[in-house]
């Protein structure tokens, strides 16, 4: 994971570790390619924002932790918002 960061930007980062950005604290939780995937502390479980990797707000901490747990119904709203659908929430659901 992480390979193209490690080579093209010289950034040794690492899934599970901590980090701060912009005063924010949260944890890396994907490889997005050119773009470290973090989850905020702030920010609901498997809600990802891409953070380049040579930002000068972006500190490493150096600490490792697991993220916290996604929960089915957030599980099932984000592949909602995956699926390129005409449904409301709810229709796609089959309660309307």
């Amino acid at each position: 994971m992480f390979e193209y960061i490690k080579e093209y930007y010289g950034v040794n980062v690492e899934l599970n570790m901590a980090i701060e950005f912009d005063g924010d604290k949260g944890i890396i939780t994907k490889d997005n390619g050119n773009y470290i995937g973090v989850t905020f502390d702030k920010d609901k479980p498997g809600n990802i924002s891409n953070i380049h990797p040579t930002d000068d707000l972006l500190v490493f901490t150096g600490k490792y932790r697991k993220p916290r747990k996604t929960t089915r119904a957030q599980k099932n709203y984000q592949e909602y918002l995956r699926c390129d659908c005409c449904e409301t929430f709810g229709e796609w659901m089959g309660f309307a």
